[in-house]
């Protein structure tokens, strides 16, 4: 039986090449982690300074929450530390955390009162499950900027830092970079949309509310949509699964 550890780091790896591919990294910052299930006191996670295009399974570290790296000899990236770990522990669905400062939803991120507005089919995805933090209060460089982060995120499954991006939660990693995915897609479209000047056709909270509904869905286009998205990268250079 294949080692679940192992196929965690290859599609975390999978992950990190396909954010770079869609421009959701941005230069060697930001991060991506995974806690195996099976465990509750160390999570996956990219080191310091390998660009996400070239990133592979192997070069993935294996951290503890006090910050010990006990698989892997690159170097553990101290916000990532600091944001991660504390995320891992405090939410419930904190298998996967991704966190990126991609363009569209950072831009949300940098206007006054501008929630996810629920203007387009992909947006409902994420209908009354984001969380908003208010204040930016710089480079998380101590774990209780980490905290104070998990305690603004909530139950919700994402997080949108002022002046800062974005962090997704989910229990896979398959979910997790759908979510990312379509998050940005839909930051897009509301970005686009603000930019016309014209009044935002809104949906209404009944449609909103019952149009996403359904987990065992979602689950299924996420792990087929993941899965068809690593065939590409398979087709073109398979070298992150090394």
């Amino acid at each position: 039986m294949e080692d679940p550890l192992i196929q965690a780091r290859i599609d975390l790896a999978a992950a990190l090449r396909l954010a770079a591919r869609f421009n959701l990294n941005e230069g060697i910052c930001n991060h991506f982690s995974y806690a195996p299930p099976e465990t509750t006191d160390r999570f996956l996670v990219n080191p310091f300074g390998i660009h996400w295009s070239q990133i592979t399974a192997s070069d993935l570290l294996l951290v503890d929450n006090a910050g010990t790296v006990l698989e892997g000899t690159g170097e553990l990236e101290t916000t990532a530390f600091c944001i991660h770990s504390r995320i891992h522990m405090r939410h419930p669905k904190a298998a996967c955390v991704l966190h990126t400062h991609m363009p569209y939803a950072t831009t949300l991120t940098t206007l006054e009162d501008t929630p996810l507005e629920p203007i387009s089919q992909n947006a409902l995805r994420y209908y009354n499950d984001v969380a908003y933090d208010p204040n930016y209060n710089g480079i998380a460089g101590e774990v209780e900027e980490g905290d104070r982060m998990a305690e603004a995120m909530g139950d919700k499954r994402v997080l949108f830092l002022a002046n800062h991006g974005i962090i997704v939660v989910e229990n896979s990693i398959a979910k997790a970079f759908e979510d990312l995915y379509y998050l940005e897609r839909a930051c897009q479209v509301q970005v686009l949309a603000h930019s016309t000047g014209r009044p935002l056709k809104r949906v209404t909270d009944n449609i909103a509310a019952t149009t996403f509904t359904k987990p065992e869905v979602a689950l299924e286009y996420a792990e087929a949509h993941f899965s068809a998205l690593k065939r590409l990268l398979d087709a073109e250079d398979a070298s992150y699964a090394n």
